[in-house]
Formats: structure tokens, sequence, C-alpha cells
């Protein structure tokens, strides 16, 4: 006969691997868990709220609508990910920090993650969504909305945000440079230092916004607000419709931009 402290020790076992089989639900075919791996799968209005999908592998995944509120897509692996009007407001997007072990070495260089990499991100709700050093390279963002997001040091470069609002967005030391921005809401944003190098800003809304420091050479500026926008130490050298810009307030050490647009 088995004692009752070994009864109740497999018991407590059995509850144990119950409650771990319930973590890791499935979700049209895709087990939600850490690693796990849904490549090409469908999970279009999928409710994921506040999964863990951290190093989960999701390369062409069919996403469209699914709500991603305040998931783990820590270093997940979007590229070719359909995003298109999905909630990822409150996601965690930014490098994944394994837990400290004792004696364990950590590399002070953050990596870039998640892997979005031409990710659809049309419409998309990433409002306060933390993407620090994501790869975003030829992604479509399309009217997603990105205010207060944080995109610190992240690569944008060549993809398409038209028409998107990334008001009070935190795109400092990002590289977003030969990007689609005709149409972008970024007012008020911080983009210190960030290289815009070659990107089309016409009909762009930088009102309020910081660009200390930041590249934009060679691209496109025609009828862009820049209203109170803080330009000190902007390199905008070879900037096409410079001289539709309106710049009303500007701060800016020649003064190129004040008073431009401005009613009497």
């Amino acid at each position: 006969m088995r004692s009752f402290p070994k009864v109740f020790a497999l018991s407590l076992l059995s509850v144990a691997l119950l409650a771990g089989s319930a973590q890791a639900r499935t979700v049209k075919g895709c087990v939600i868990k850490h690693h796990t791996s849904c490549h090409h799968k469908v999970l279009h209005h999928a409710n994921l709220r506040h999964a863990n999908l951290h190093h989960a592998n999701l390369r062409h995944a069919n996403l469209r609508g699914a709500d991603l509120h305040g998931a783990d897509l820590r270093e997940a692996d979007l590229r070719g990910a359909d995003l298109h009007g999905a909630n990822l407001r409150g996601a965690k997007l930014h490098h994944y920090t394994a837990p400290k072990k004792k004696g364990a070495n950590t590399s002070a260089t953050p990596g870039c993650s998640p892997n979005c990499q031409g990710a659809n991100l049309y419409g998309a709700n990433l409002i306060y969504a933390d993407m620090s050093y994501a790869n975003l390279g030829s992604a479509t963002l399309t009217n997603a909305r990105l205010m207060y997001a944080n995109l610190t040091g992240s690569a944008v470069s060549n993809s398409t945000l038209t028409n998107a609002n990334a008001s009070y967005a935190n795109l400092n030391y990002a590289t977003v440079s030969w990007a689609a921005l005709n149409g972008t809401n970024l007012s008020y944003a911080s983009i210190i230092r960030t290289n815009m190098t070659g990107s089309n800003l016409s009909g762009a809304n930088l009102s309020y916004a910081n660009l200390t420091g930041a590249t934009l050479t060679n691209g496109n500026m025609t009828n862009a607000i820049m209203v109170n926008a803080t330009v000190n130490g902007t390199v905008m050298d070879g900037m096409f419709g410079w001289g539709g810009a309106i710049g009303c307030g500007s701060v800016y050490p020649a003064g190129a931009l004040s008073g431009r647009g401005c009613a009497n």
C-alpha cells in the first residue's frame, strides 16, 4: 500500500503536468508556447493575447487581424508574416534577455529582434509597442498605428510607412533609409541621430518632432510640415522639394525654415 506522502507527491506532479499542458494550448494547429514552430500556419483573427511566443518560428504565418495584445514575441521570426490589422499593442518585441544564471556572461549589445523583415503589418495596432532594435527592413506598415512606439535603434530601411501614425514614437538612432514615409504622422516624434537618407517624406507631418543630429539627405520633403520642429545639427543636403516644406517656428541654426509657410 502506498504511503500518504508518496500519493500526495504523485498528485501534485499530476496537477503540475496538467497545468503545463493547459498552458501550452493549441490554436488553429499552432501550439502556443515559446520556441514553437508555426510557420505558414493560418492564425487569422486568433486570440493570442499575452501569448508566450518568444523565439517562435512564425515565418509566413497568416496573423491577419490576430489579437496579440501584450504577447511575448521577443526574438520571434516574423519574416514574411502577414499581420494586416493585427493588434500588437503592448506586445514585447524587443531584444530577449534570458534569465541570469550565476556566473553567466551576458552580451551588452542588443540583438536585432524580432526579425520582422518583409512582414506585412498593414494597419497593425502597435501603440506603445517596444520594437527597439527590431529588423523591419522592407516591411509594410502602411496605415499602421505606431503612436508612442519604441523603435530605438531599429532597422526600417526600404519599408513602407505611408499614412502611418507614428506620433510621439521614439526613432532615436534608427535606420530609416530609403523608406516611404509620405503622409506619415511623425509629430512630436523623437528622431535624434536617425538615418533617414533617401526617404520619401513628402506630405509627412514632422511638427514638434526632434530631429537633432538626424540625416535626411537625398530624400523628398515636398509639402512636409515641420512646424516647430527641432533640426539642430540635422543634415539635409540634397533634399528634393525642400522649398515646399512648411517650417513655421522651426529651430534651425541658419534660420532656413524660420517663418516659412506661416500666417502673418
